[in-house]
């Protein structure tokens, strides 16, 4: 990164696609594991609890990076 922009560890938040139309205001993509599975149930981050093996960060300013089906490739690298 450069010096404006730091990488900050530990962030803990609820991130999910899984919000039905109608409650909220912005246009939401679906999560792809939820609609091949025909659920809601599955999030991207859950405050204290997990995070999806497929969640691959945010981009800025609030687009969620997925490779589900495929493999992580972020998985063990830091």
């Amino acid at each position: 990164m450069n010096e404006l922009i730091k990488n900050l560890a530990g962030a803990n938040m609820d991130i999910d696609l899984a919000t039905p139309e109608g409650m909220i205001s912005w246009e939401q993509n679906k999560c792809p594991w939820n609609e091949a599975e025909d659920t809601d149930e599955h999030k991207c981050a859950v405050k204290n609890v997990s995070i999806c093996s497929y969640f691959c960060g945010i981009e800025y300013l609030d687009t969620v990076l997925c490779c589900y089906p495929q493999p992580n490739p972020l998985k063990g690298k830091t």
